[in-house]
Protein backbone atom coordinates (compact mmCIF):
# COMPACT_ATOMS: atom_id res chain seq x y z
CA UNK A 1 0.00 0.00 0.00
CA UNK A 2 1.67 3.13 -1.18
CA UNK A 3 1.70 5.73 2.22
CA UNK A 4 2.28 2.80 4.67
CA UNK A 5 4.79 5.17 6.27
CA UNK A 6 1.70 7.26 7.57
CA UNK A 7 0.58 4.72 10.26
CA UNK A 8 4.13 4.49 11.85
CA UNK A 9 4.37 6.43 14.91
CA UNK A 10 7.97 7.74 16.39
CA UNK A 11 7.13 7.27 19.74
CA UNK A 12 11.36 7.70 21.11
CA UNK A 13 11.36 11.50 20.16
CA UNK A 14 8.00 12.26 22.02
CA UNK A 15 7.74 13.62 25.72
CA UNK A 16 6.01 11.48 28.32
CA UNK A 17 2.61 11.97 28.21
CA UNK A 18 -0.52 12.01 25.72
CA UNK A 19 0.21 12.78 22.10
CA UNK A 20 -3.08 12.57 19.61
CA UNK A 21 -2.97 11.28 16.15
CA UNK A 22 -5.94 11.59 13.66
CA UNK A 23 -6.74 9.38 10.57
CA UNK A 24 -9.04 9.29 8.04
CA UNK A 25 -9.58 5.94 6.59
CA UNK A 26 -11.64 5.23 2.98
CA UNK A 27 -11.92 2.19 0.81
CA UNK A 28 -7.59 2.64 -0.76
CA UNK A 29 -6.96 1.44 3.34
CA UNK A 30 -8.77 -1.77 2.44
CA UNK A 31 -7.22 -2.44 -1.00
CA UNK A 32 -4.49 -4.70 0.30
CA UNK A 33 -6.87 -6.33 2.50
CA UNK A 34 -8.91 -9.64 2.36
CA UNK A 35 -12.47 -8.97 1.07
CA UNK A 36 -14.41 -7.12 3.38
CA UNK A 37 -18.25 -6.89 4.01
CA UNK A 38 -18.54 -2.86 3.35
CA UNK A 39 -17.73 -0.46 1.16
CA UNK A 40 -17.71 3.21 1.12
CA UNK A 41 -15.86 3.39 4.41
CA UNK A 42 -15.47 7.18 5.91
CA UNK A 43 -13.55 6.14 9.07
CA UNK A 44 -11.94 8.60 11.29
CA UNK A 45 -9.94 7.25 13.94
CA UNK A 46 -8.54 9.20 16.69
CA UNK A 47 -5.61 7.78 18.55
CA UNK A 48 -4.11 8.88 21.50
CA UNK A 49 -0.86 7.98 22.49
CA UNK A 50 -0.01 8.25 26.62
CA UNK A 51 3.72 7.08 26.78
CA UNK A 52 5.14 5.68 30.27
CA UNK A 53 8.23 4.58 30.90
CA UNK A 54 8.59 1.38 29.52
CA UNK A 55 5.23 1.34 27.87
CA UNK A 56 2.83 3.14 25.79
CA UNK A 57 -1.28 2.71 26.39
CA UNK A 58 -2.83 3.54 23.11
CA UNK A 59 -6.23 4.39 22.82
CA UNK A 60 -7.88 4.56 19.40
CA UNK A 61 -12.08 6.14 19.13
CA UNK A 62 -13.58 4.85 15.68
CA UNK A 63 -16.23 6.97 14.37
CA UNK A 64 -17.14 7.14 10.44
CA UNK A 65 -19.67 5.48 8.08
CA UNK A 66 -19.86 2.41 6.08
CA UNK A 67 -21.93 0.87 3.47
CA UNK A 68 -23.76 -2.56 4.18
CA UNK A 69 -25.95 -4.73 3.29
CA UNK A 70 -29.30 -5.58 5.31
CA UNK A 71 -28.89 -8.95 6.86
CA UNK A 72 -32.67 -9.46 6.73
CA UNK A 73 -33.91 -7.78 3.81
CA UNK A 74 -30.75 -6.80 1.21
CA UNK A 75 -31.15 -3.40 1.06
CA UNK A 76 -27.99 -1.19 1.16
CA UNK A 77 -27.81 1.00 4.16
CA UNK A 78 -25.15 3.51 5.70
CA UNK A 79 -24.01 2.49 8.97
CA UNK A 80 -22.23 4.74 11.68
CA UNK A 81 -19.35 3.70 13.58
CA UNK A 82 -18.75 4.40 17.13
CA UNK A 83 -16.39 1.98 19.15
CA UNK A 84 -13.69 2.92 21.48
CA UNK A 85 -10.46 0.22 22.09
CA UNK A 86 -7.34 -0.06 23.98
CA UNK A 87 -4.12 -1.47 23.86
CA UNK A 88 -0.91 -1.56 25.99
CA UNK A 89 2.37 -1.86 23.97
CA UNK A 90 5.11 -2.93 26.58
CA UNK A 91 8.87 -2.49 25.52
CA UNK A 92 10.76 -5.76 26.30
CA UNK A 93 13.70 -7.78 26.02
CA UNK A 94 12.32 -10.60 24.19
CA UNK A 95 9.07 -9.68 22.14
CA UNK A 96 8.69 -12.41 19.94
CA UNK A 97 8.39 -14.76 22.97
CA UNK A 98 6.49 -12.73 24.98
CA UNK A 99 3.46 -12.15 22.42
CA UNK A 100 3.66 -16.20 21.43
CA UNK A 101 2.64 -16.63 25.63
CA UNK A 102 0.61 -14.19 25.90
CA UNK A 103 -3.19 -14.04 25.83
CA UNK A 104 -4.33 -10.94 26.66
CA UNK A 105 -5.59 -9.32 23.29
CA UNK A 106 -5.15 -5.89 24.63
CA UNK A 107 -1.29 -6.16 25.27
CA UNK A 108 0.90 -6.67 22.67
CA UNK A 109 5.13 -6.61 23.09
CA UNK A 110 7.85 -4.52 21.41
CA UNK A 111 11.58 -4.98 21.72
CA UNK A 112 13.23 -1.90 23.89
CA UNK A 113 15.24 -0.97 21.14
CA UNK A 114 12.43 -0.44 18.45
CA UNK A 115 12.18 3.37 17.83
CA UNK A 116 8.73 2.99 15.69
CA UNK A 117 5.73 1.37 16.04
CA UNK A 118 2.91 0.64 13.16
CA UNK A 119 -0.73 1.15 13.80
CA UNK A 120 -2.22 0.39 10.62
CA UNK A 121 -3.16 -3.39 11.50
CA UNK A 122 -4.63 -2.18 14.78
CA UNK A 123 -6.50 0.41 12.89
CA UNK A 124 -7.95 -2.36 10.29
CA UNK A 125 -8.55 -4.61 12.95
CA UNK A 126 -10.94 -2.09 15.50
CA UNK A 127 -12.77 -0.78 12.02
CA UNK A 128 -13.52 -4.13 11.24
CA UNK A 129 -14.55 -5.17 14.87
CA UNK A 130 -16.77 -1.37 14.73
CA UNK A 131 -19.04 -2.79 12.07
CA UNK A 132 -22.35 -4.85 13.27
CA UNK A 133 -21.79 -8.54 13.05
CA UNK A 134 -25.54 -8.94 12.11
CA UNK A 135 -26.59 -5.17 10.38
CA UNK A 136 -30.14 -4.89 9.58
CA UNK A 137 -32.11 -1.85 8.61
CA UNK A 138 -32.78 0.67 11.44
CA UNK A 139 -36.12 0.79 12.90
CA UNK A 140 -38.78 3.79 11.75
CA UNK A 141 -40.57 5.67 14.06
CA UNK A 142 -42.83 3.34 14.60
CA UNK A 143 -40.46 0.73 16.10
CA UNK A 144 -41.11 -1.41 13.28
CA UNK A 145 -38.31 -2.52 10.75
CA UNK A 146 -37.85 -0.42 7.59
CA UNK A 147 -36.58 -3.23 5.34
CA UNK A 148 -38.17 -3.87 2.16
CA UNK A 149 -41.85 -4.93 2.52
CA UNK A 150 -41.41 -7.51 0.52
CA UNK A 151 -39.04 -9.17 1.59
CA UNK A 152 -40.22 -8.76 5.25
CA UNK A 153 -43.73 -10.68 3.88
CA UNK A 154 -41.64 -13.35 2.19
CA UNK A 155 -39.86 -13.94 5.46
CA UNK A 156 -42.60 -14.29 7.79
CA UNK A 157 -44.38 -16.70 5.33
CA UNK A 158 -41.17 -19.05 5.88
CA UNK A 159 -41.70 -18.41 9.22
CA UNK A 160 -45.43 -19.15 9.07
CA UNK A 161 -44.82 -22.35 7.17
CA UNK A 162 -42.19 -23.81 9.72
CA UNK A 163 -44.22 -23.49 12.70
CA UNK A 164 -46.88 -25.31 11.03
CA UNK A 165 -44.40 -28.17 9.76
CA UNK A 166 -43.72 -30.55 12.98
CA UNK A 167 -39.61 -30.55 13.40
CA UNK A 168 -40.37 -34.19 13.80
CA UNK A 169 -40.49 -34.49 9.87
CA UNK A 170 -37.37 -32.85 9.57
CA UNK A 171 -35.09 -35.41 8.92
CA UNK A 172 -32.25 -33.16 10.16
CA UNK A 173 -33.68 -34.09 13.82
CA UNK A 174 -34.50 -37.75 13.04
CA UNK A 175 -32.78 -39.77 16.00
CA UNK A 176 -32.66 -37.24 18.53
CA UNK A 177 -35.81 -37.88 20.18
CA UNK A 178 -34.17 -40.73 21.58
CA UNK A 179 -32.02 -38.06 23.88
CA UNK A 180 -35.13 -35.76 25.10
CA UNK A 181 -35.87 -37.77 28.49
CA UNK A 182 -32.30 -38.42 29.33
Amino acid sequence: MPGRREFEIAFVGLKPGPHEYLYELDDRFFEDRPEQPFTDCRARVKLTLDKHVGFLLLKFEVGGTVGLTCDRCGNPMTKTLWEDFEMVVKMVDEPEAMNDRNEDPDVHFISRTESHIDVADWLYEFVNLSIPTHPVCDPGEDGEPTCDPKALEVLRKMDVEAKEQPSAENPIWKGLDKFRNS
